[in-house]
């Protein structure tokens, strides 16, 4: 039985000090009865023994007590939020639906509870716990998307997130659990973070990067911690002397404003510090200055302009670095004005202009709207953003890929680019002209042969740059195709792309299953459903429609399939093909790899006495018996393997390192492996002959097809061999070099 939560006395201390200061900021907003039935609620909870300290040993009444401060107080939410907050604390859904908390606290506070419950069930399983890396990540990429979709639920699902995230990592500093706070500061500051950023929470997306890296680079933080309090006194010094002349010059052209001094997160100078290859003393620019200016809505834009034509007449500005997001501010509704100028002793300050909404909007993010436009209109910018998640989480073939998307697409910056017509659109940075075709109507990406920028023809492929004007260019041959899925940058182009290839693979299937049965009855063989299925696994194929879709194609001939059914058919089990499902027999953890293999603890051991794991050869290099190999976690669940001189490995290990686990052969070799090689030489007579008779003299090698090409006294050819592994292929490519007119011979 579940010890039932006891407040120690400095605990019932904090607690009764949080909630004063907490009822202060809220007398506006909450009336008699909401106070008197949540600490009921409360009551009820912690006597009933359904209220239980967390994995850190917290008690949770006092954790969302903090919670709640720091959403009033640092966000701005108001009593619904506060009211939801509190009643999370109550973990037993027995104890309070959430009918029953609309009913009794009003719908929008159900609203809340019920995405904050939800995601409060991805959690309950400890990840701590879990053993192989590769099940983590699997698991944690569903309930990404189950997150996600508690967030599109209202927006303050995503902003008491935030501020849950930045109180538990104030909290855990004393933690004894480790591992528990390694987990939730990678997750601070590869999901939370970023999101604080998209929504224009600055101020608590620089503490969640700061915290995380305190917790896990103890001493880099330390070390720049130190480095700038022993600074200090001469940078405040130095700010004294560069912000005197501007504060006259402003005073005498009438404005009314307040400056400030900025240095720069830990983390922002510890990520300067990497990306420059430098030490502490190397980074120049370790603070900011804010002039924040008092003036009508109406005068906002003038008297920031105002203030930027003052300064830089003062001090020689820098044009590179100049960013202008009054003109078009970002899509979580961010305006100011930063300008990096040459202040005293040749230094480089960056100055940030804007105004006092213009701040509060960038300290408190979308929720700042709230005070002047209500709830709905308060998202603004959001709106799409949240329009394009939903249809990402509903065509994404897993939580893994909604993951890196929507990750990918909070840490980048936007492009601003025109239509014909002058209507403007906001792309993430590295967006292409697809992207914006599939933004504009799925009918439009699905036909784009290209477009026309600032006059000038380019590809689809053309990455968008601000500024860009932006033709759409159409065909009504066009058709898309999956390699499109890596040209495009947005989770919404990508949703788009799936869905229609999904339509065209439906359509495929159908023309391929009709043209098998015709080849089937042609050569007089009975097709049997069960039969076929397993023909196609083993072929290789997880999925039936990758298996249609490569006949399709003609990356897979028909022959093939005929052949291996055959053979299945006869009971022979010999494999004898290329993108073969390997069985788990054949691989086992050693400890010693190639040296390019990715360091990582993490260890997938793969035995004779695992059952029902998936592994493919991967295509992208064809992997032989011998090959140093990794393994690579699909977004599928299943394990791809790879060389690790694939040249798709770096790429992997850079974006998707923690998919990667290690995996070496092991058995005898038995099996047939097909193989591509690529020949180059001297159009000499009988060279082709000369090729072809060292392969056919070695009873183990199969010459499965040749295709020779002649040019200008060069011949350039593949060769398929069907070979057992790598030593045996070695050989043959010593041998084949030794063919007198043979300049090279390649692995492919």
């Amino acid at each position: 039985m579940t010890e039932k939560l006891e407040f120690t006395t400095e605990e019932r201390q904090q607690a009764l000090a949080l909630y004063d200061q907490l009822k202060n900021r809220m007398d506006a907003s909450l009336s008699p009865d909401d106070e008197q039935l949540m600490r009921r609620q409360l009551d009820c909870a912690i006597s009933a023994g359904l209220t239980h300290r967390d994995a850190f040993g917290l008690n949770p009444i006092v954790t969302s007590l903090q919670t709640a401060l720091l959403a009033v107080e640092e966000i701005g939410l108001r009593r619904d939020a506060v009211m939801a907050i509190m009643l999370r604390a109550c973990a037993d859904q027995e104890s309070l639906t959430v009918d029953e908390a609309s009913r009794r606290f009003g719908p929008v506070v159900g609203r809340i509870l019920h995405g904050l419950r939800r995601i409060e069930e991805l959690y309950q399983n400890n990840p701590v716990a879990e053993s192989e890396r590769a099940n983590f990540v699997r698991q944690q990429g569903e309930n990404f998307r189950n997150l996600l979709l508690s967030f599109a639920e209202d927006m303050r699902v995503i902003l008491i997130m935030i501020a849950d995230r930045v109180n538990m990592m104030r909290q855990i500093r004393d933690a004894e659990n480790d591992e528990a706070r390694r987990i939730m500061s990678e997750e601070a500051a590869y999901l939370y973070a970023p999101l604080a950023h998209k929504l224009g929470l600055y101020k608590l997306k620089s503490e969640l990067e700061d915290l995380s890296l305190k917790y896990l680079e103890h001493d880099a933080y330390y070390m720049i911690r130190e480095k700038l309090n022993a600074t200090k006194k001469s940078r405040d010094a130095y700010i004294e002397r560069f912000i005197g002349p501007i504060e006259k010059k402003l005073t005498d052209a009438g404005l009314k404003f307040h400056m400030k001094g900025r240095t720069k997160s830990i983390h922002s100078i510890w990520q300067k510090m990497k990306k420059q290859h430098c030490q502490f003393e190397g980074v120049y620019d370790l603070f900011a200055i804010r002039i924040i200016i008092d003036c009508p809505p109406e005068k906002e834009k003038m008297s920031c302009w105002q203030t930027f034509a003052l300064i830089t007449d003062m001090y020689t500005s820098n044009p590179k670095r100049m960013r202008d997001w009054l003109t078009v501010p970002k899509s979580n509704g961010y305006e100011s004005l930063h300008i990096t100028v040459l202040g005293p002793e040749d230094k480089w300050v960056e100055v940030q202009i804007r105004t006092e909404r213009m701040d509060e909007i960038a300290e408190r993010g979308v929720a700042a709207h709230w005070r002047y436009k209500g709830v709905r209109q308060a998202e603004g910018g959001m709106d799409e953003w949240l329009a394009g998640i939903r249809q990402m989480l509903e065509h994404a073939d897993s939580g893994l890929e909604a993951m890196d998307n929507f990750v990918g697409e909070l840490q980048e910056d936007e492009v601003y680019v025109f239509t014909p017509k002058g209507d403007l659109m906001r792309f993430p940075k590295g967006a292409t002209v697809l992207d914006m075709a599939y933004y504009i109507h799925s009918k439009v990406g699905s036909a784009c042969t290209g477009a026309r920028i600032n006059n000038k023809l380019v590809t689809f492929r053309q990455e968008l740059r601000s500024g860009d004007q932006v033709e759409i260019m159409t065909s009504t041959t066009q058709r898309p195709r999956q390699e499109w899925l890596q040209i495009v940058k947005t989770s919404r182009a990508k949703s788009k792309i799936r869905l229609a290839l999904k339509e065209t693979q439906q359509k495929e299937a159908l023309m391929v299953k009709e043209m098998l049965e015709r080849r089937f009855r042609n050569r007089k063989i009975e097709q049997d459903e069960a039969l076929m299925m397993r023909t196609i696994k083993k072929l290789g194929y997880k999925e039936t429609s990758d298996f249609y879709r490569d006949i399709a194609q003609g990356t897979l001939d028909t022959q093939t399939v005929l052949d291996r059914y055959v053979e299945m058919q006869q009971g022979e089990r010999g494999v004898t093909g290329d993108n073969v499902a390997r069985s788990a027999e054949e691989f086992v953890l050693e400890d010693h790899l190639a040296p390019a293999t990715p360091q990582n603890d993490d260890v997938l051991v793969i035995d004779r006495n695992l059952k029902g794991i998936d592994y493919m050869l991967a295509r992208c290099c064809n992997p032989i018996y011998g090959d140093p190999v990794f393994g690579f976690v699909t977004s599928g669940g299943g394990i791809k393997i790879h060389r690790c001189d694939c040249p798709n490995a770096p790429e992997m290990r850079r974006r998707f390192g923690y998919r990667i686990v290690r995996a070496a052969w092991s058995g005898k070799g038995s099996s047939q492996y097909q193989i591509t090689l690529r020949v180059i030489g001297n159009d000499d007579l009988g060279i082709v002959n000369n090729l072809t008779s060292i392969i056919s003299k070695d009873e183990k090698l199969i010459l499965r097809s040749i295709n020779i090409d002649s040019n200008d006294g060069l011949f350039r050819g593949n060769l398929v061999v069907m070979l057992n592994d790598n030593t045996r292929l070695e050989g043959l490519i010593k041998k084949l070099r030794t063919v007198r007119g043979v300049k090279s011979v390649e692995r492919i």
